[in-house]
């Protein structure tokens, strides 16, 4: 069996300071993304993408855009990444489901197409609701946002996905 990072998108792999990043020029990797993917990849990790896109259940934009910016991401990250899942959900614009973190419907199903071993793979995500569905699909979890007071923070927290994959390297089954 396989072992997996899973990264959620925006605030992770590019900035998130946009309303939703969905235009190519509005892309810009986090300072230290492509090296950090770069020593994962090489440690046999694949790495998939799992993010939420409620922009597409809003209307503001479609499924295009979201595999456009991750082709993008791809080639600015020196093209490591093995897939991406992206829920277009929103339970206040279009019916609710278990795709939408922190439900991990998308995760499993990347478990299962890939045949990754849970145990040996990690969430790398800076929303709780990251955490929620790494948890949920029993992988380990890395919180790299800002932390709120009672909130749950993973298994690991970290400043960026540099610090993160130093961890992960560290602390290898």
């Amino acid at each position: 069996m396989k072992k997996c990072i899973f990264l959620d998108r925006d605030g992770v792999l590019n900035t998130d300071t946009k309303y939703y990043t969905y235009l190519p020029e509005d892309v810009v990797l986090i300072d230290g993304v492509a090296v950090a993917l770069k020593r994962l990849k090489e440690a046999g990790y694949l790495l998939i993408v799992i993010t939420n896109q409620a922009g597409i259940a809003k209307k503001e934009y479609g499924p295009a855009e979201v595999r456009a910016v991750h082709e993008l991401l791809q080639h600015m990250s020196g093209t490591v990444l093995d897939d991406l899942y992206f829920s277009s959900h929103h339970p206040e614009h279009s019916s609710r489901s278990l795709r939408r973190k922190p439900d991990s419907l998308m995760i499993e199903k990347a478990i299962a197409k890939h045949g990754i071993d849970p145990t040996q793979s990690w969430m790398i995500g800076d929303k709780i609701s990251d955490v929620q569905a790494g948890r949920k699909a029993g992988v380990r979890t890395i919180f790299t946002g800002k932390k709120g007071a009672g909130e749950d923070f993973g298994d690991f927290q970290a400043q960026d996905l540099r610090e993160a994959a130093d961890f992960i390297l560290r602390n290898q089954c």
